[in-house]
Parts: structure tokens; sequence; C-alpha cells
């Protein structure tokens, strides 16, 4: 009996001790926050119990997802990011807002978000990934705190887009190119939608790039990649409790995981038919591209070069996901400034010829154009690629390969808004046009 009752009084209080944790950080902490940090004149939306600030997110979301612009403003900032644009006006240029329990610091002024990027006094260090995005991204460079870990990624990143390698990158970007345009061919005049096949332009330069010989392959990856990253975005607000996922998971965590392992099993496999090769004798190295770079890393003898199959695996779909969406968008956009602004097209179609004529763009010619390229405004307030130490090492990559695709378009086309076109940026993954950005095309006479 005493037993009995000794049992039943522990399970009582590990059942109240667990209650007081779960309340502790659901409730005492973020009000202990939200106390602290209005002392300190920073406020914002209140914190609500476990879900913070995320329904009103989350409605704000979907009201302007399901409200198309009037005309075609560049004042889009209210669409893609509508909470912040409304707390911002509410609470002024930072505030605190919720992510569940998370308190989050949002911060818009410029010197300030210039001092959290260059971090020189390295105050401000980077979180890893959980759910969804931890899936996506893994531990890559994009995810991995400071240090000697990071440096490591950065260096080897460094080493796959310098200026030679992207040289070596170009005709593979070119080919790509010819692929997209012979199909446009059949449809010149008619509308065609350009950032689904812009979407299939970037994967398939970044399965060539990536993987060389291995790029069908790499297609197949990117597929993967592609269904984990909506899944992602599509979870990017939701708030589970803390361990609940461990016992009962919802029909987006399987997917992701089944998602996940599929792209781990395809990438080590692509390794393992490399090093076969190697080891056979049938090549000297494991290839130029970004595998065969990532492969010779893994076989490093130098411990301080050496990385791990989870390593290769991470930096793989970090490569893929960050190249693929940044190009995908960035191509999009400036073809539809281009679109609208007749003048614009042709100063830049007028460049184009000036430097190529009618034969493909060539890696030295690039440099020369200036009018296909990011506008210089001044730090921090127009930061495509990030800023500081942590700016995009991929940016010259997505540069040249939009400053090709464009290129090529603008030797052979003029082009236009077809008036099937709705003006509705959404933030999904990256800035995207939500319903398709359809052009139509007119072939040049030259």
């Amino acid at each position: 009996m005493q037993l009995v009752i000794f049992l039943s009084s522990l399970f009582l209080f590990l059942v109240l001790w667990s209650l007081a944790k779960l309340l502790h950080k659901l409730w005492w902490n973020p009000l202990r926050i939200q106390r602290m940090m209005a002392q300190q004149g920073i406020t914002g939306p209140p914190y609500r119990f476990l879900h913070g600030s995320t329904k009103e997110t989350i409605k704000m979301h979907m009201e302007a997802r399901n409200t198309p612009m009037s005309n075609l403003s560049h004042d889009i900032f209210p669409k893609i990011q509508p909470q912040i644009n409304k707390w911002i006006g509410t609470y002024g240029r930072n505030y605190l807002s919720w992510l569940g329990p998370q308190a989050q610091l949002v911060i818009t002024e410029p010197e300030l978000v210039k001092e959290v990027l260059l971090n020189r006094d390295k105050t401000y260090p980077k979180t890893g990934n959980r759910g969804f995005p931890k899936k996506l991204l893994g531990d890559g460079l994009a995810s991995t705190p400071g240090g000697e870990k990071w440096a490591k990624k950065r260096k080897l990143a460094n080493r796959a887009f310098h200026g030679e390698s992207l040289k070596n990158m170009a005709p593979a970007m070119v080919d790509s190119v010819h692929t997209m345009l012979e199909k446009w061919k059949n449809q010149e005049g008619k509308e065609i939608e350009v950032f689904r096949d812009f979407k299939v332009l970037t994967s398939e330069v970044i399965s060539r790039t990536a993987f060389g010989s291995s790029y069908i392959e790499g297609r197949n990856i990117f597929q993967m990649l592609t269904g984990l990253a909506l899944l992602t975005s599509r979870n990017a607000f939701t708030i589970r409790l803390p361990g609940l996922s461990k016992l009962w998971k919802t029909v987006d965590e399987v997917e992701a995981e089944k998602l996940e392992k599929g792209i781990c099993d395809s990438i080590v496999q692509m390794i393992k038919r490399r090093e076969k090769k190697v080891m056979a004798g049938e090549v000297d190295c494991f290839g130029d591209d970004f595998l065969g770079q990532l492969v010779k890393a893994l076989h490093d003898a130098d411990k301080s070069k050496k990385i791990t199959v989870d390593n290769l695996v991470d930096e793989c779909k970090t490569f893929y996901v960050a190249g693929h969406e940044t190009a995908n968008s960035l191509m999009a956009w400036m073809l539809f400034l281009l679109a609208i602004y007749p003048e614009w097209q042709e100063e830049a179609r007028m460049e184009v010829l000036n430097v190529f004529g009618n034969k493909d763009p060539n890696f030295d010619g690039l440099g020369k154009l200036k009018k296909l390229k990011l506008p210089t405004t001044r730090p921090v307030v127009f930061i495509p690629f990030g800023f500081g130490p942590r700016s995009c090492v991929g940016m010259s990559f997505v540069m040249t390969e939009a400053k090709v695709a464009l290129s090529m378009i603008l030797q052979r086309y003029s082009f236009e808004l077809s008036p099937a076109y709705i003006h509705s940026p959404a933030h999904i993954v990256m800035n995207r046009p939500q319903h398709g950005l359809q052009i139509r095309f007119h072939p040049l006479t030259i």
C-alpha cells in the first residue's frame, strides 16, 4: 500500500513539475520578456498563449494573398510582409513579435541592420534550423553558426564559385537557355508563362553545373527539394507543442521526412558511383563540378578540410534551394520590369547587341554589361544577397545565370506583359508572382 501511495505521489509530482515547466515556457517567460522589452521602449503585438502573434500573421498573409493589387505598383511591401508593414506603423521601426512562445525582435532601421549583419563583436550568433527548415537545408553553409566549421564550409564554397569556376559553368548555362528558347519558338506571339519556364531553366542549370554528367539525377533531387520547400513555406507559422511531434506527426511532417530521406539516399548513391569510378581507374578524379569538389573534401586526408557525408548532403541541398529560388525570382522580376518599361528594355537590348551581336554570350562579355546588373543603393537598404561576412557566396553564380538568360532573350525578342497577368507578388520561400508571369514575345528582325 505504501509503495502504491509513493508511486502515485511521484507520478503526481512529475505531472505537476512538467506542467510547471510547460507554463514557464509558454506563459511566464514570454510575459517576462515582453515586460522587460517594454521597459526599454520596445513594444509590439501582445503575446497570446501558445500561438504568440502567429494567428494575426497568418490571417494578414491570407488576406494579402487573396487580394491582387489593382495596378502595377512597386509598393509591394504591404503585400509580401503585411504584418511587418502594419506593426511598424503601430509600434515603430523596431518592435517585438512572437512565433509561438519564441520572442522575435524585428529591426528595420538601416544602421541597426548593418550592425547585426556585420556582427563585428560576434554578438549576434546565428541559430540553427529546426523543424521543416532543418529538413530542407540541414546544417549547410546558410544554417551553420560561425566559427571554424562555418569558415571551412565557406572556403569550400568560395572555391566552387570563384571566377574560373564560373567561367567553366557559363557554357552549360547557355546550353540550358537554348533548350528553353527552342521551346518558345512554337509559341512566338502567344502568351508564355515565363515564371514556370524559368523554374525549369534554373533547375536545369544547377543540375548541370552541380552534378555534371549526373544532372538528370540532379533534376530528380531538385523535384524532391521543391516539394520540401513548399511544405516548409506552408508550415512557416505552424506552432507545435514541445515534444508533440515525437508522439504524433502531421501529414506534412510525414511527407517531409519521406522527401528528406529520398534526397539523402539519391545524393549518397551519386557519391558511391563517383567513388566507384575512381577506384576502378575509369577516371582520375571525382570531377570538377560542385559535387566533385564536395566528394574530394569527403576524402581529404587533411582533417581541417575533410567533411562528412551529412555535410556533403546538406551543402548540396543548400546550393539547390538557394541557387534555384534566388535565380528564378531575380530573372522573373527583371523580365517583368523590362516588360513594363519598354525604354529600359530597348536600352538593355542595345547594350547586349553591342557586346555580343547575335552570338551567344560569353563569360568575359558579361562583365561589360552595365544595364543588366543590380543597382548599388545605400548599404542594407537593398540587400537581395545579404550583407557582411555571411553575404550570399553564390551571388556571382546567380547574376551570371541571369545575365546569360536575359541577354539571349533580348537578342531574339521584344516583349510585353500579357493582359492575363495578375499583379500579386507573394512571399513563398522567395518573392514570386503568385499567379505566374505571363509574357508575350515578338521575334526581332535584325
